[in-house]
């Protein structure tokens, strides 16, 4: 069994995480460019066997999509071109960066090392991933 990667994608910054081998826990992986992470996801994949690629679904509140996808859409366009054989699944990502806020704080995170984007974007890819694998778990109990 592979892994699975989720991306919290951004305009300037993407947090990452990835599963462990049995695709049962979330782990954050370095921030990457945007303009970098096709890259980093095709050496990442070369390098760890990777069953697919979770991409963080931004709505709005009414379940439309958010002005995020107009960036995101081209970015999905061009993983599938460049990697045409893994699978990309979109999982809703409402709230994400205010639950990766709070769970910093809980964390007991400096208040100077919340204000690193980085680390919010890492942790809303964790928390989006985590959510994910619940999720799936949940479908699969219920089957």
């Amino acid at each position: 069994m592979g892994r699975i990667l989720c991306i919290d994608y951004g305009r300037r910054r993407c947090g990452v995480a990835v599963t462990d081998t049995l695709q049962i826990a979330a782990n954050g992986l370095p921030t990457v460019a945007a303009c970098n992470l096709p890259a980093f996801l095709k050496d990442y994949c070369s390098r760890e066997q990777v069953d697919k690629i979770v991409v963080g679904y931004p709505r709005t509140l009414r379940g439309d999509d958010s002005e995020s996808m107009n960036y995101i859409r081209p970015f999905l366009k061009r993983l599938a071109a460049e990697m045409p054989e893994m699978p990309v699944e979109m999982y809703d990502e409402r709230f994400t960066s205010t639950i990766a806020h709070r769970e910093m704080i809980a964390g007991n995170v400096k208040q100077k090392d919340r204000r690193r984007k980085e680390l919010a974007d890492q942790t809303a890819a964790v928390l989006i991933l985590t959510d994910y694998l619940q999720s799936r778990a949940f479908r699969s109990d219920n089957s």
